[in-house]
């Protein structure tokens, strides 16, 4: 087994996600407490110059499967192309974001490869030769510490928004180090016919660092009008609680929670939002959430950084104003 240190590293629209870079930043770290190299793996169609990319935020070597069967993401085609590499190479740790794409991959690859797996990681550390992670568990009522047992692959799949994106330098280089792919187009039983991205005036959800994120308190689709305005005034993106997708005010892409998506941005502004647990579960590992709500006995309280117990429909347009008179201000 090596020391190395490898990330999967993940595309949307011919780009690699945010998380990508987050996880080169930690393996960094990582590959210095192993005493490894960090290893990116990159997978896709026409991606011959994702090297230096890669490069620039910290990858040492890159690992690039290049082949029209890999131009959108398969289960089948993905697992069949990592799995073989990691048995022969068998990397001291695996990390993948904790992403629709990893947490469909990262189950079938451990399985495959018996090897250890840990889901959700809030953190990840070396610690005398052993990888340990954080994790929440109990809907995040609870955080555990887990170790990895034995010397297989270990895989870790890691929540975003969680480390900081490294600084890219340009004059870094990586070793290029191409992976042969022979795939059996029959073997590949799913296939990607069309990809319809929902239109959105802000980044994604699971990449955004400030979230304004709406619940039933809003009353109706038209009142999400304000909880925009007060997202393009912060450079944040609009999420929801369950009620309002469920009432159709807003797409499925909005929600946030146990049935929608999880995020932990450094921001989160929670409007009209009482604080199910199904909700928490999504969202409760922001670094910092202000809640505005004009019921003081709202759950979503007790998990607060800072409360305002009050009217949102007075509240939100005040706190916009303020937001774009302090910016207005710094740029003057």
């Amino acid at each position: 087994m090596s020391s190395d240190i490898w990330v999967l590293a993940e595309y949307a629209g011919g780009r690699p996600r945010k998380i990508t870079y987050e996880l080169l930043g930690k393996a960094s770290t990582l590959a210095q407490e192993a005493g490894g190299q960090v290893v990116a793996l990159a997978l896709g169609s026409g991606i011959a110059d994702a090297a230096q990319d890669l490069a620039a935020h910290g990858a040492e070597v890159v690992r690039v499967a290049d082949d029209p069967l890999l131009a959108q993401y398969t289960t089948d085609a993905y697992a069949a192309v990592i799995e073989p590499v990691l048995s022969v190479e068998e990397p001291f740790l695996l990390m993948i974001g904790s992403t629709a794409m990893g947490r469909d991959l990262a189950p079938r690859l451990a399985a495959r490869l018996g090897a250890g797996i840990v889901t959700d990681c809030a953190a990840v550390e070396v610690a005398d030769g052993a990888v340990v992670a954080t994790r929440p568990v109990m809907t995040r009522k609870a955080i555990a510490r887990v170790a990895f047992r034995g010397d297989g692959i270990r895989i870790a799949v890691v929540l975003p928004n969680i480390f900081a994106p490294p600084r890219p330098d340009p004059s870094r280089a990586a070793e290029v180090l191409p992976i042969s792919v022979t795939l059996d187009p029959a073997a590949i039983r799913t296939q990607v016919l069309e990809v319809k991205a929902i239109a959105r005036e802000t980044l994604p959800l699971t990449e955004a660092d400030i979230i304004v994120s709406g619940g039933r308190g809003l009353r109706g689709p038209e009142h999400f009008g304000l909880l925009k305005e007060l997202a393009q005034a912060l450079g944040a993106a609009v999420g929801s609680s369950r009620p309002p997708v469920d009432s159709g005010w807003v797409p499925h892409d909005y929600e946030i929670g146990q049935t929608g998506k999880t995020v932990n941005p450094q921001l989160y502004i929670a409007c009209g939002i009482s604080g199910a647990p199904q909700h928490l579960a999504g969202m409760s590992g922001s670094r910092t959430i202000v809640a505005i709500n004009k019921d003081p006995q709202a759950p979503i309280f007790s998990i607060a950084s800072y409360g305002v117990v009050g009217d949102l429909f007075v509240v939100v347009p005040l706190l916009a104003e303020e937001v774009r008179r302090l910016r207005g201000a710094s740029h003057g």
